[in-house]
């Protein structure tokens, strides 16, 4: 009978460590995951959102000289065409 009862012990023991390493793992991929996101929102920030402005900045750039070669730098460029 004793040897009944420590085969019991063990196969408790064994499934405790089996849920520890489950939740070891969980936790890694858990960690893995966020420090993935990290690098992503690092790439965004500092590669992406400059290229960004700068795509904008250029659009911009040129709408305005464009209007400013049209109206002049007067109301009409700050206020709008003027009809009649």
């Amino acid at each position: 009978m004793p040897k009944s009862i420590q085969s019991l012990d063990t196969i408790s023991v064994s499934s405790d460590a089996s849920s520890y390493d489950e939740d070891e793992e969980d936790r890694l991929a858990e960690q893995e995951w966020q420090e993935s996101l990290q690098q992503l929102q690092q790439l965004f920030a500092i590669v992406l959102l400059p290229y960004l402005g700068k795509f904008i900045g250029r659009k911009w750039s040129h709408w305005a000289y464009a209007r400013y070669v049209r109206l002049g730098l007067g109301k009409s460029f700050f206020l709008g065409e003027q009809r009649l």
